[in-house]
């Protein structure tokens, strides 16, 4: 009687060679330093921690996060490189996404109610999905992202191996040390909460956090299609 390979007695196995183990901790390294550097979504989640405290700043993260893992599920395909060589769609995607922040930022500034405002009422009740949209507005509108996805992305990859398997290992890689660091983020961000909140300060915390969310908006803008900031 044939017996089984040991591959097929063993499947689950296989997934731990389904990806360079010689270059994936470099790229999980990369990622991490990446995350820890003070850009758009940092900058975003330190809003929202400051403004509406650490559990709702995870919102944010979690928008930011997925849509990182729409961009790893189209870089799994040819549509990502093929998104990424279309100026149209990286304005069209640019502008949309910065024009959300842009309303979310002066929705602050002059304390009309909004996610992030918290000198009225409305604004500490936030909704939560509002926030998540936040985050994942800017992530997909940031050209940045799809060009890391595009272009850097791809050097990591061993065309010796499943793209697939390769593509959850990386994904995994990415999204779990980056939800830590912006929950970090977040927290510490979050320590500030009570004075921010405070009546006597709430408009100044408005008005600060509006100005972080503008600066997002205006990173997003100032990036051309071909990734050289404008």
């Amino acid at each position: 009687m044939r017996q089984p390979s040991a591959a097929a007695a063993m499947p689950s196995l296989s997934w731990l060679h389904a990806v360079n183990h010689d270059t994936y901790w470099l790229y999980v390294l990369t990622e991490a330093a990446l995350s820890l550097s003070p850009g758009p979504a940092v900058m975003l989640v330190i809003a929202y921690g400051l403004t509406q405290g650490a559990r709702r700043s995870i919102f944010a993260t979690l928008g930011i996060l997925t849509a990182n893992a729409i961009y790893f599920a189209l870089s799994a395909t040819s549509i990502g490189a093929v998104i990424a060589a279309s100026p149209v769609f990286f304005n069209a995607v640019k502008w949309l996404g910065a024009a959300y922040l842009v309303y979310v930022a002066l929705s602050a500034i002059f304390g009309r109610p909004s996610p992030l405002t918290v000198s009225r009422a409305a604004g500490r009740n936030g909704s939560g999905w509002a926030i998540y949209i936040a985050g994942l507005s800017l992530q997909l509108a940031n050209p940045k992202t799809l060009i890391f996805f595009a272009a850097i992305l791809p050097q990591f990859v061993d065309p010796r191996l499943p793209v697939g398997a390769q593509m959850v290992w990386l994904a995994a890689g990415s999204v779990v040390p980056e939800f830590f660091i912006l929950a970090g983020y977040g927290f510490l961000a979050s320590r500030a909460t009570r004075v921010a909140t405070d009546p006597r300060f709430a408009r100044w915390t408005d008005v600060l956090a509006g100005v972080l969310v503008l600066i997002v908006a205006a990173l997003v803008i100032g990036v051309a299609p071909n990734g050289v900031a404008t």
